[in-house]
């Protein structure tokens, strides 16, 4: 019987193909479930990065009682969420603290990071088994959530990282079988990454969203 908690690529390849509708919408329930997996992914690399997995989950709580709660339907999809919540003025564009939860600013947190794992799925797709996953993931954390973290957590981040496997151990941890298969399931389900992340960026670009404190 699979293991529940043990990360599986396939699996969050599905979700963010899922998530994205014909006409460009994001369904949230599957776009968190792929986080969840994301989540998973994470675990599997130890405790050290349970930094990021940790709020990481947290913040797929608050998006998941946003949908369960009577105003539900406003959040099938982040472009729903963003109208209603921008309509309603529940969002605080600046740090007043009456709306620090909203829906925008909790998804906001999740999209930063996904950025970050998004970089560093793709470097790890095309780099050379004698590559250091420790210095492609501290790159591409550099290139996006670095910006957002405090002196303390990208020092933490850096222990984290140096921690790191090998390329090839790195793909055992994904249980994905031979690396030629984890490319290719990587060439796969990084284009849905990509989308889902552009997407997002470009609405929350157009409502001035992205520097939410």
């Amino acid at each position: 019987m699979a293991d529940p908690e043990r990360f599986s690529l396939i699996e969050v390849l599905e979700s963010f193909k899922n998530c994205l509708t014909d006409n460009g919408e994001i369904l949230q329930e599957y776009y968190l479930t792929g986080w969840k997996g994301l989540v998973k992914f994470m675990n599997s690399l130890g405790t050290a990065f349970s930094f990021i997995s940790n709020d990481a989950v947290t913040k797929i709580k608050i998006m998941e009682n946003y949908r369960c709660s009577a105003n539900g339907q406003n959040y099938l999809t982040i472009q729903s969420m963003v109208k209603y919540e921008v309509d309603h003025k529940l969002v605080d564009l600046k740090m007043r603290g009456d709306h620090s939860d909203s829906g925008c600013r909790t998804l906001l947190r999740l999209h930063r990071a996904l950025r970050w794992l998004q970089l560093f799925l793709e470097k790890l797709q095309v780099a050379s088994d004698d590559s250091k996953t420790s210095i492609l993931c501290t790159e591409a954390y550099h290139d996006s959530l670095a910006n957002y973290h405090p002196w303390i957590v990208r020092k933490a981040a850096a222990v984290a990282f140096y921690m790191l496997p090998s390329r090839a151990s790195f793909f055992e941890i994904m249980n994905m079988g031979p690396t030629e298969e984890v490319v290719a399931i990587l060439e796969e389900a990084l284009p849905l990454i990509s989308k889902t992340y552009d997407i997002t960026q470009d609405l929350y670009t157009q409502h001035g969203l992205l520097d939410l404190p």
